[in-house]
């Protein structure tokens, strides 16, 4: 390696014919096989930045949260994502010419949505989820709600079992979306819209609302799984207030205080408000429990 490399200590050097006649050989092609062997090593790292950047990959992992239409919203749902687990794996599929966005854990693949092999490339059967923004670039709400219905018929197609969040800019439009099994949607601008009014009459209310949305700071809201010694709901209720979190719905049900007294089932998903410091001690408390 040392003659190779064209270094040369000086320590050993070629007596016989032979001998000269091979380092001649390396002395001439020494430098150009480590040029090439240098060379062919940064064009590949090249080429794979560029495809990177490009959105000219495949992604092989499981687990990872899919989002399909780039938009401030979506920018800003990354940043939230990021804050609630930070090794979240993120794929952003758009059909852009450069990545929106690119770290370790944030990649990007370009194409079509709703024709070609892009939701394979994202390897959508084994992602955690898919959230579908609207494209902020259509104007017309009609538009870009047909837009977003034929992205989602896509890919309820490829990956039927894969929770998916739909953004919807009407409410009107939604009865559009029956034949297809979205798991939630997101209604945009009535959403807005109700928050506006709510904080007109009753002002300061969306700050309680910005708490529930963003973790960034304030009180949140936060999945606790079931505990077995639990029997009934207010078994559950009485210890995660004594805890300083408080109960307030079993997977969509709202009404957890008039049914203290119910069963609590075994499936339960049950969800509470409290801060993340109170958060983490019931965690590290439950998980210890289980050890």
């Amino acid at each position: 390696m040392t003659t190779v490399t064209t270094v040369g200590y000086g320590d050993y050097s070629p007596a016989t014919i032979g001998g000269r006649m091979i380092a001649l050989v390396l002395y001439i092609l020494g430098i150009g096989l480590i040029g090439v062997v240098i060379g062919k090593v940064l064009d590949r790292l090249g080429k794979f930045r560029k495809d990177r950047e490009e959105g000219n990959i495949v992604y092989r992992e499981k687990g990872h949260y899919i989002i399909i239409g780039w938009s401030h919203k979506a920018k800003a749902a990354i940043k939230e994502m990021q804050e609630t687990k930070k090794d979240v794996e993120i794929v952003i599929v758009d059909d852009l010419e450069k990545a929106p966005m690119l770290t370790e854990n944030i990649h990007y693949i370009r194409g079509n949505v709703s024709g070609g092999d892009v939701l394979e490339k994202a390897n959508i059967k084994e992602a955690e989820a898919v959230l579908i923004f609207a494209d902020e670039r259509v104007q017309d709400k009609q538009l870009a709600d047909g837009r977003t219905l034929l992205v989602a018929t896509a890919v309820e197609a490829a990956a039927p079992h894969v929770h998916s969040i739909v953004e919807v800019m009407e409410e009107a439009h939604l009865k559009n979306f029956e034949h297809i099994q979205v798991d939630e949607f997101i209604i945009s601008h009535e959403t807005i819209s109700s928050l506006f009014v709510r904080s007109a009459f009753r002002k300061g209310i969306s700050s309680v609302y910005n708490q529930l949305l963003r973790r960034s700071f304030g009180d949140d809201l936060y999945h606790i799984p079931r505990q077995s010694h639990w029997n009934t709901y207010r078994d559950a209720f009485n210890e995660l207030l004594e805890n300083g979190a408080t109960l307030i719905a079993d997977h969509t049900n709202l009404s957890v205080n008039r049914m203290l007294d119910n069963r609590l089932p075994e499936d339960a998903e049950l969800y509470v408000i409290c801060d993340s410091v109170t958060y983490e001690r019931i965690q590290r408390k439950y998980i210890g429990n289980r050890h």
